[in-house]
């Protein structure tokens, strides 16, 4: 439906203007507009029709309904040019107003888009043609009483927005007083706030610079120590040797037995110092590795060969898979050795029966080394604990050790660029695996 004509009319004098504004009412009733909006087309259409009628003699009011989507359209057309300017309060009133000139004649065209266009069917339109067409036209004096009945009631409704707006606007009023006490309530508290972070970060920063000092203290503690003590250590050591040499003068049996457990002793110390230095470099930064290429094959020979004189009970099989020739891997040999040769001699040390095997397998871009004991494993719960320093596990005390060795090996594994983790259940045996990259990353 793009255009259907309505109701066609002529002005010829003032009293035809009443006439025009009741039949736009009629109209935009009909068509189911609000009564606000009745009021706006018809006070629009008379306002238009009454300027235009003072400039020419007849004026042509077509009304229609016209468009997608479809709106009452009211044109009033009257030969000559026309005051655009006193038109405009009209367009206040309706969606579009547009005045056409072509020189000769002039289209002032009203458009107010219909409330229910969906429900506008054909049958619809001819009810609201006829219903227009056939209602009687009131006098002026009626339609002017009506028009004053619509005024007075718009000025009621006027009245009442006016009070609920003053309504409004004391709420408005009262809620902005209460946001602004909000507002400096929550700035007071923000402040407050933000002055506790600065003093929390102030003193976060002077607990980190404490722990950092008191770590390189520790540090520093243990290097000390260390150094210290291998002197010592190590003579008690040499004289332990040279007291037991066959060329020295011989010893009795119980002298001899005295001087075993204290050599033995002694081994045990000057390795707990070694393993104090070496930790104590790795925590200070100060353990750089010397990269080069090392061949896994040859390294793996090397420690079967050292460690089979390690195992001291004959239901323990040191089992070593090489990996084959051209197993190379850019890392630093003695440290990876070191890592090694720990996880080995953690496996040897806490398996009463069974095997210890080491195995590696790479995919190209890393390698990843393996040491599978089946000793008494250890509990999901306390597998991060190992590898904490000093720790000893209860129910693997009978094994000797400084509970530095898995520690220090997961520091070497991180300064060569990999990572080591655990696999454990009780009773079954431990995993350690070792992942490198193959080669040294930038």
């Amino acid at each position: 439906m793009t255009d259907t004509l309505l109701l066609r009319l002529v002005l010829r004098r003032e009293q035809d203007v009443f006439a025009v504004r009741q039949r736009g009412r009629e109209a935009a009733a009909a068509l189911g507009f609000e009564h606000q909006d009745q009021i706006r087309v018809a006070t629009a259409l008379s306002d238009v029709g009454r300027q235009l009628l003072a400039k020419a003699a007849d004026v042509e009011v077509t009304l229609r309904i016209h468009g997608q989507p479809e709106s009452l359209r009211i044109e009033l057309a009257v030969p000559g040019p026309v005051d655009r300017q006193a038109l405009r309060p009209a367009g206040r009133l309706v969606d579009v107003l547009e005045v056409t000139e072509d020189g000769q004649r002039t289209v002032v065209m009203l458009s107010r888009r219909l409330p229910a266009p969906d429900q506008l069917t054909a049958d619809r339109v001819e009810q609201v043609r006829h219903r227009i067409a056939g209602s009687v036209v009131a006098s002026p004096l009626d339609e002017l009483a009506s028009q004053n009945d619509h005024l007075l009631a718009a000025l009621e409704e006027a009245r009442q927005q006016q009070e609920q707006l003053k309504v409004l606007n004391d709420e408005l009023e009262e809620t902005n007083r209460g946001v602004m006490a909000l507002y400096l309530q929550l700035s007071s508290e923000l402040e407050e706030t933000n002055r506790g972070v600065v003093a929390l970060y102030a003193e976060l920063d002077e607990k980190s610079a404490q722990l950092r000092a008191a770590s390189e203290a520790k540090t520093r503690f243990l290097a000390n120590v260390s150094h210290e003590l291998r002197a010592p250590v190590t003579a008690v050591i040499g004289l332990t040797r040279m007291l037991s040499d066959p060329d020295s003068d011989p010893l009795t049996e119980a002298q001899a037995e005295q001087m075993a457990l204290l050599r033995g002793s002694a081994s045990d110390l000057l390795a707990l110092v070694n393993e104090l230095l070496d930790l104590a470099k790795a925590e200070s930064g100060h353990l750089e590795p010397v990269w080069g290429l090392v061949d896994l094959s040859q390294l793996f020979r090397q420690l079967r060969g050292t460690l089979k004189a390690v195992l001291t009970s004959p239901d323990v099989e040191l089992v070593v898979e090489m990996p084959g020739d051209g197993a190379w891997i850019e890392s630093d040999e003695a440290l990876l050795t070191q890592v090694l040769r720990n996880l080995l001699h953690n496996a040897i040390k806490f398996t009463d029966q069974g095997t210890v095997t080491m195995r590696a397998a790479s995919d190209g871009e890393r390698w990843t080394i393996t040491v599978a004991d089946t000793g008494i494993g250890i509990a999901a719960g306390q597998q991060e604990r190992i590898f904490e320093e000093f720790v000893q596990l209860p129910g693997r005390l009978k094994a000797q050790g400084t509970g530095l060795g898995l520690p220090y090996a997961r520091r070497l594994v991180t300064i060569l660029g990999g990572e080591l983790r655990l696999d454990s259940e009780p009773g079954t045996g431990s995993t350690f695996t070792v992942t490198l990259p193959v080669a040294r990353r930038p």
